[in-house]
């Protein structure tokens, strides 16, 4: 079964991570406001974010490793700017200490 990780940019700026096997009915709910709490609060919601994976597992443990990571870590992601992943991942390392 298919996998997507996704990210959304809510109406106050924040991100969230979600992972599901059905990205467009995910979508309708997360607008309806039948999502997470997150979103359901800080509504409408924009998908700035999606990888699709062959199994759904491996869309979960992608969005488990990227909520572990910074503001500007995600941004970055969401930007294709790949090459600053690994020294934003060293800068937030450092900052969490």
């Amino acid at each position: 079964m298919k996998g997507y990780l996704y990210i959304l940019l809510c109406v106050d700026g924040s991100f969230y991570t979600g992972s599901t096997n059905d990205l467009e009915r995910r979508m309708k709910e997360h607008q309806a406001g039948k999502g997470a709490n997150h979103t359901r609060k800080r509504l409408p919601v924009e998908l700035v974010y999606w990888e699709e994976y062959n199994r759904i597992d491996l869309a979960y443990n992608r969005e488990q490793q990227i909520k572990g990571w910074s503001r500007e870590k995600k941004i970055a992601l969401i930007e294709w700017r790949n090459g600053d992943l690994p020294e934003l991942a060293k800068s937030y390392s450092r900052k969490r200490r």
